[in-house]
């Protein structure tokens, strides 16, 4: 089969169009035929090395963390998927990604495609999808009632998390810049803000949490700018630069979120 590697890291000139062996399945393994692949900033942190501390690939790897397709053969333990589901996953990380013809990914990290939507758009949702459940769920335990900012809310992560907490009755603000104003209206911002506007840093002192995406988006004046007893969560930090301090909490995340209850 075909598929896009990496033999060193490096610039997006060590990508390597090539034939590869068809992958092997293990017992819990599901074969996927991809249909299409999406590509994430993740992507390029880790053809880049920038992981390459806190996961050890063996080179050559193949990229790509996103994925829709068709089951092509199932591991003899697999008794939720057959041959012919359409599907889609977001895979283990540390193991051969989804630039690929086919991919083998555990069953436990597959789920079935939506019939209401095509393997195009499918095979964006669940990298993205994951992460913004997983910050406002998982992390920030977002309940009816309470109200959140998402910063970058008409990007991949953050448009997710719009609608994600209008479904569980919260109020959401969400910043972008003035020309996406509508589309975040459209799907459901209760209040928009452009983020170039005065209007976003006086808001941060008036909520307990935060969490931040990029490390850029701190250059803005904004370290000062949460209550007191506040606290920042900064997720998904730019490899190229890192700055600690002791009211920040490192963890790994691309968008920005501030609740306070009503």
């Amino acid at each position: 089969m075909k598929a896009i590697r990496i033999h060193q890291y490096g610039s997006n000139d060590n990508l390597r169009y090539e034939d590869v062996p068809l992958p092997e399945i293990s017992t819990d393994d599901v074969l996927v035929k991809v249909y299409y692949a999406g590509v994430n900033p993740v992507d390029w942190k880790i053809r880049e090395g920038y992981l390459q501390a806190l996961i050890p690939y063996d080179l050559p790897f193949t990229l790509g963390w996103d994925v829709s397709g068709v089951v092509e053969a199932v591991g003899e333990n697999v008794s939720n998927f057959k041959v012919g589901d359409e599907v889609y996953s977001r895979p283990d990380i540390a193991r051969n990604g989804t630039y690929a013809e086919y991919v083998a990914i555990k069953n436990t990290e597959l789920a079935f495609k939506p019939n209401t939507i095509d393997h195009a758009h499918a095979a964006g949702l669940p990298l993205a999808g994951l992460t913004a459940y997983q910050a406002l769920f998982d992390i920030a335990k977002l309940e009816a009632g309470q109200s959140i900012l998402i910063h970058a809310a008409s990007g991949g992560v953050g448009s997710l998390a719009v609608q994600m907490a209008k479904i569980v009755g919260a109020h959401v603000i969400g910043t972008a810049s003035a020309k996406n104003r509508d589309f975040l209206l459209e799907i459901g911002v209760d209040e928009f803000i452009d983020y170039q506007s005065k209007t976003l840093k006086r808001l941060f002192l008036m909520l307990m949490w935060s969490l931040i995406p990029w490390v850029a988006i701190l250059k803005r004046n904004l370290w000062g700018s949460l209550k007191r007893e506040g606290c920042w969560f900064l997720l998904l930090s730019n490899p190229r630069q890192k700055k600690q301090q002791n009211s920040i909490s490192m963890l790994s995340f691309s968008l920005l979120i501030l609740m306070q209850n009503n």
